[in-house]
């Protein structure tokens, strides 16, 4: 038993035998290879928020992405969220974005011809009278006959006669050679309001064997107006105009300056 003994502890203290010996229990495998897919798995997805995160904050910066606080805004339609603005700008005239208009206003005139002027029967030019109403003149004068200029510019002129010609018997020797020629004249406040002729149109009318006549003329053309100068027109065998408004008229309107 003592042999036995001492056999053990020489059993114990040989390293040699130790160290020789089989492994009595079997060695635990590492968990590196385990956790390293799971490492490089965790790097790339952060990696991957990392650039998702720069290009949304360079988005942001240039103007692409808007922040928008829908806690704050109310629950409508998408629909009328969007619109409204524009809506709302097209009604209400002081709202920015739209157009406003100029309130300035052009200097015009349209005169009808006056049913009050009587004129003689001969064929000597004689100044037109018009009916001066306010509803037909902006900015711009009416005196003796005459459309006064109260502010400088180019202005485009235009008048427009109708020559009415009845008689129960037809004119003696059955035909009758008349000319029906309108003039308009310029006064030049920088030339002493001398008057010069401007435009002329009219041509020479055979009256026919018959009680009624009628022939029309008009025109027109752009001119350098200043403050204080004045037009006036004069027509040929005026006692024959037709003293309707819609046929016989005299008018301006301002261009430009």
């Amino acid at each position: 038993m003592a042999a036995t003994h001492g056999e053990y502890r020489g059993y114990l203290r040989n390293t040699v035998d130790v160290e020789a010996g089989e492994h009595r229990f079997h060695p635990v495998q590492s968990s590196e290879t385990t956790y390293r897919p799971l490492l490089f798995g965790t790097l790339a997805v952060m990696g991957l928020l990392q650039v998702a995160s720069s290009v949304a904050i360079l988005l942001h910066l240039t103007g692409y992405l808007q922040e928008v606080d829908l806690s704050t805004a109310p629950h409508r339609p998408i629909e009328e969220v969007q619109t409204e603005p524009v809506l709302n700008a097209l009604r209400d005239p002081r709202r920015k974005g739209r157009c406003k208009p100029s309130r300035e206003v052009l200097p015009s005139a349209h005169l009808p011809i006056s049913t009050k002027e009587y004129y003689p029967s001969n064929h000597k030019a004689m100044v037109v009278a018009w009916d001066p109403e306010p509803q037909y003149r902006n900015r711009m004068g009416y005196a003796d006959d005459k459309l006064q200029v109260l502010v400088s510019g180019f202005y485009y002129i235009y008048t427009k006669f109708c020559f009415r010609y009845y008689s129960p018997t037809p004119p003696p020797g059955g035909e009758s050679n008349t000319q029906l020629i309108h003039y308009v004249y310029h006064e030049s406040i920088k030339q002493n309001s001398k008057a010069t002729l401007l435009m002329k149109a009219g041509s020479t009318m055979r009256l026919n064997v018959t009680t009624y006549n009628m022939y029309c003329t008009q025109q027109g053309r752009g001119v350098r107006l200043d403050e204080g100068d004045a037009l006036l027109v004069k027509v040929s065998n005026a006692w024959m105009l037709d003293r309707e408004g819609e046929g016989t008229y005299f008018g301006a309107i301002k261009l430009g300056n």
